[in-house]
């Protein structure tokens, strides 16, 4: 029997080398950004998180566990194709209730976004703005790296390995999603700043949760996540941003 096949059930009994494992994956994750960029530090975010997910799918096929079993659930007719749409309309209103919280709540603490662009992000995507081109790469970039890697490693690997490494442990599920949380928001801080953090954050939370209540479907998060980072580059092009 796979591990994948003994997660999945849970157990009473937390597994933490099934945590370590997505410690060391994280580590993976971040050390390769810093080594690729010494070569490219525009796009070191997303070749790194292609060298990890590749590294990562060669070493779950060794533990007999592959991506069907962390999202990428089987869709066998067009009754549940379409059902991803309206699953994606509810993880929006996650999102927009999210962002909402950041920026209401930020407010009443007096923790608000700065004005203007960080200067990490006016460096990494300033050249978009009025570049056709440019905003094209990017616009790839979002949906292979961002919308479809990112989901993929915060979600679909770290929230299903941490929540099936835990068992039923209490509170496993609520360190599933709030963990990769804090990671995914700690990846965007080197370049959008505190505020993108608690932001980057607070959305990685949402998705979570949305992971966990619609049965571990990656579908919708990948098509919300692509969506909106689509309308954030149009409105960067067009100098809205």
């Amino acid at each position: 029997m796979s591990e994948g096949a003994v997660s999945t059930t849970g157990s009473e009994r937390a597994n933490w080398w099934i945590i370590l494992e997505v410690v060391a994956f994280a580590a993976l994750a971040f050390g390769s950004r810093l080594v690729f960029a010494e070569i490219t530090w525009k796009f070191s975010g997303p070749i790194s998180l292609l060298f990890t997910l590749i590294v990562l799918t060669l070493y779950l096929r060794t533990k007999g566990v592959g991506w069907r079993d962390m999202g990428f659930v089987r869709l066998p007719d067009w009754k549940s194709r379409l059902l991803v749409l309206p699953k994606a309309g509810f993880i929006f209103l996650l999102f927009i209730g999210g962002v909402a919280l950041v920026i209401l709540g930020g407010e009443q603490i007096g923790f608000v976004k700065p004005e203007g662009l960080p200067e990490g992000v006016e460096a990494r995507w300033g050249d978009v703005e009025g570049n056709l081109p440019m905003l094209l790469l990017w616009l790839a970039v979002v949906w292979t790296s961002a919308a479809l890697g990112e989901e993929m490693f915060f979600r679909g690997y770290m929230v299903t390995r941490i929540q099936d490494g835990l068992g039923r442990l209490r509170g496993a599920s609520v360190l599933a999603v709030l963990l990769p949380a804090l990671i995914f928001g700690f990846a965007h801080f080197y370049y959008q700043g505190l505020f993108g953090f608690v932001m980057t954050g607070m959305i990685g939370l949402v998705l979570g949760l949305g992971f966990l209540i619609l049965r571990r479907n990656i579908y919708p998060l990948v098509l919300v996540h692509g969506m909106v980072d689509t309308i954030s580059f149009i409105a960067v092009y067009r100098g809205e941003a």
